[in-house]
């Protein structure tokens, strides 16, 4: 069995294919990737990647003929034959399940529009992915790494500010990565400690911080923030060394190095922050529905993941502590 291709890898074979496909079926193409933007409103990210894999399945019914590929063709069995093909290349449950579901939006938009006479995707069966547990931080493991960051923060480095600023409001909000990065210096309402959040989908809500984040907010902006910020800076509320918007890599990779000098501590980035503050949220008698909104998940189902964290936790604490465990 061969492996799955490098994500890399594939992303070059995808636009190879496109690029071999009608004029017919590029147009398509285009019309279902302004309905996924315009209409859907998803990420670049998201995007590419429904798109990706409406190409791998066209490619996959014109076999080794792309230049015939045709929308039209697209019927039940070449969606199953499709998904058997990646299965017997190595992929994942996680992966199947989630190009079945991207294949069923693509036919589902497709019999809309006209391209196809009937929609074969609700008949589409998948594998369903493995849900897997994520790592967290105890309680007394997130405050000894906001410790930490307090500490390198000490002598009042603007870097250093901006760091302990960060990682306190990641864990204080439970804010994806991607969003705090996007945060501008107005979105911060320091009189009702809140933020405003622009989140998946263009969905906007406003989510509270504590006390502690609020000093390391404030500390950032008054004393750290105009040593980076330069001619052209935008009003982000965090910079960069060169004065630009700090990206997402600088923030996991600071995330994983502040967990690593905490004893025991599992090596999480940012979502692992988001997933011990909605679990610590909820082991202190926040609701469900309170966690969801705070978190900005779009259903109830994504929230209750962390109800397993926590009895899972319960278990452990029970196991490792009753006489009769």
């Amino acid at each position: 069995m061969s492996p799955p291709p490098h994500g890399r890898t594939r992303r070059v074979d995808l636009v190879r294919l496109r690029e071999k496909l009608p004029a017919s079926v590029a147009d398509v193409l285009r019309q279902y990737e302004r309905h996924l933007t315009l209409e859907r409103d998803l990420s670049p990210h998201t995007v590419r990647a429904y798109i990706g894999d409406a190409v791998a399945l066209l490619g996959h019914v014109a076999g080794n003929s792309p230049e015939n590929a045709d929308v039209g063709r697209v019927d039940l069995a070449n969606l199953r034959s499709w998904l058997a093909a990646q299965r017997t290349a190595g992929a994942s449950r996680t992966t199947l399940a989630r190009r079945a579901a991207a294949a069923r939006t693509f036919t589902a938009w497709a019999h809309r529009a006209g391209h196809l006479a009937a929609d074969p995707g609700p008949r589409l069966a998948a594998p369903r992915p493995h849900r897997t547990l994520p790592s967290v931080l105890r309680a007394d493991q997130a405050k000894d790494a906001m410790a930490a960051v307090s500490s390198g923060a000490s002598e009042g480095e603007p870097v250093a500010l901006r760091d302990q600023a960060v990682v306190e409001l990641l864990y204080a909000t439970g804010i994806r990565v991607a969003e705090l990065c996007g945060l501008d210096l107005d979105d911060v309402d320091y009189s009702l400690r809140v933020i405003r959040v622009l989140g998946k989908g263009g969905r906007e809500r406003s989510t509270p911080f504590g006390v502690p984040a609020e000093r390391a907010l404030r500390r950032w902006v008054d004393e750290g923030r105009n040593a980076l910020v330069a001619p052209d800076s935008p009003p982000a509320l965090f910079l960069g060394a060169r004065g630009g918007r700090l990206n997402q890599r600088a923030v996991r990779t600071l995330v994983h190095e502040v967990v690593a000098v905490v004893p025991d501590a599992p090596d999480i980035g940012p979502h692992g922050l988001r997933h011990s503050a909605a679990t610590h949220l909820l082991e202190g008698g926040a609701d469900l529905r309170t966690v969801q909104e705070l978190l900005g998940h779009a259903t109830l189902a994504t929230t209750q993941l962390y109800t397993h964290v926590t009895v899972e936790r319960l278990k452990a604490i029970h196991d490792r502590t009753h006489p009769r465990s």
